[in-house]
């Protein structure tokens, strides 16, 4: 199989995540053998990031990658679209230090691609195809990964945030093929527990319930509800009343599940490479992930 770019290029705008700040990304086609590339047009000297696993520098709520001053966050979701769809070299421009959230699923992306097309090159794909099992595990959270050896790229992802609200999920993805109709339009989530702690740490300024799936599962005072949902762009809660809040339905009852495979694919694809494997990953993260992308990059 040959490599491929997009046909032309293609832009979208929102708001940062974590900033808050208004966004413009600009995907443009790129070489043989170019990777992924972010271009940070809004700083001196215009710096280049390679998105490669090495080159990540947090994961505290997403993944983050740096080159000197230069800082790029929430990359996942636009790199998982590019991944699922077969694309090997892309130059990223952003005017910021991340990408913007849109939705908070990577389906607007997919939704651009389609749109732009995507054009054969002529090298060959450089595949990365796993021979013998490989795992990694972290003893404090039991979360692990371990890939097996397959004729194609396969997914399988266990979520359990102890949670009765959000009881133990998994999500499978068989096919990339099927990443668009599937996987593609599930949103990131957080519980109410963690919004306060990251507001404190500057995070979320820009994070809403177009964005992202509220999960309430321990009830706070009415004052403390009434708070979030300003922050939030919600309507009046009330305290009392457990479960999700966001604006539009769960796409499935999976789906944070489902989202958390999407993320493993956005991390995955700073391997550099396609990859031929079956991934089974349980309590997954940008930390481990990150861990586990570094490990493949030495095969």
């Amino acid at each position: 199989m040959k490599q491929r770019t997009l046909a032309a290029a293609f832009t979208l705008k929102g708001k940062g995540l974590h900033t808050g700040l208004d966004l413009t990304i600009t995907f443009r086609p790129a070489p043989d053998n170019h990777g992924y590339k972010i271009l940070r047009t809004d700083m001196k000297d215009k710096p280049v990031i390679d998105a490669v696993a090495e080159n990540v520098v947090e994961t505290t709520r997403g993944t983050v990658l740096g080159n000197g001053d230069a800082r790029c966050s929430t990359v996942e979701h636009g790199l998982s679209a590019l991944y699922a769809l077969g694309i090997d070299n892309v130059l990223i421009e952003v005017d910021g230090p991340e990408f913007p959230i849109l939705d908070g699923s990577a389906d607007p992306y997919i939704q651009k691609i389609r749109q732009t097309g995507t054009v054969e090159q002529q090298s060959e794909k450089n595949w990365l195809t796993i021979t013998q099992p490989v795992e990694i595990k972290e003893e404090n959270n039991g979360a692990h990964i371990t890939i097996m050896p397959a004729d194609d790229f396969a997914l399988s992802v266990t979520i359990d945030f102890n949670s009765r609200m959000m009881p133990m999920q998994t999500a499978t993805l068989t096919d990339i093929g099927d990443f668009e109709k599937e996987i593609s339009a599930a949103r990131t989530f957080v519980f109410v527990r963690e919004i306060e702690p990251l507001l404190l740490l500057g995070l979320i300024k820009g994070g809403d319930l177009d964005n992202a799936i509220v999960i309430y599962e321990k009830e706070t005072t009415q004052e403390n509800m009434d708070k979030l949902c300003r922050l939030t762009g919600a309507e009046r809660h009330n305290a009392t009343e457990l479960g999700y809040i966001q604006h539009k339905p769960l796409v499935w009852p999976n789906e944070p599940a489902r989202h958390k495979l999407l993320d493993i694919i956005g991390d995955l694809a700073l391997v550099g490479r396609p990859i031929r494997g079956h991934v089974i990953a349980v309590k997954p993260g940008h930390t481990i992930n990150n861990k586990f992308a570094r490990l493949l990059k030495q095969l």
